[in-house]
C-alpha cells in the first residue's frame, strides 16, 4: 500500500554534493520513521540515516556523519537525503524505506522500500 519512489541519483566526481529524494504515497506519511540504506556491489544492505516522524531526531551510521543530512517534509511527504563530499565508497544504490511501528537502524523494521537510485562517485 505504502508507495515509495526514490529520484536524484547519478554520477557525480569525489568531493561533490548529490541530494536525494524520496516521495512517500499510499499510507500517512507522519506516521512512519523515515529511513535511507545502501547496498554496494557484492556486499549487504546497509543502514545509512533515518529520521523520527516529525524530523526532530536523526541517525546516521558513522560513515557518513558530517556528510550526510536527512530531512523530512512532511507537507509534501518527501524525505531527502543530502550528501556532501562524497566518496568513493559512497557508490552504491540508495534505497528509501519506510518504518510504521518504530524508530531505529534495523533494516527489518522498515516495512516499506523503494526501487533505489544509483549513486556513482568517481575520482
Amino acid at each position: 500500500q505504502v508507495q515509495l519512489v526514490e529520484s536524484g541519483g547519478g554520477l557525480v566526481q569525489a568531493g561533490d554534493s548529490l541530494r536525494l529524494s524520496c516521495a512517500f504515497s499510499g499510507g500517512t506519511f507522519n506516521d512512519y520513521a523515515m529511513g535511507w540504506f545502501r547496498q554496494a556491489p557484492g556486499k549487504p544492505r546497509e543502514f545509512v540515516a533515518t529520521i523520527s516522524w516529525h524530523g526532530g531526531t536523526t541517525k546516521y551510521t558513522d560513515s557518513v556523519l558530517g556528510r550526510f543530512t536527512i530531512s523530512r517534509d512532511n507537507s509534501k511527504n518527501t524525505v531527502y537525503l543530502q550528501m556532501n563530499n562524497l566518496k568513493l565508497e559512497d557508490t552504491a544504490v540508495y534505497f528509501c524505506a519506510a518504518d510504521g511501528t518504530s524508530f531505529d537502524m534495523v533494516l527489518e523494521d522498515f516495512a516499506s522500500w523503494g526501487q533505489g537510485t544509483q549513486v556513482t562517485v568517481s575520482s
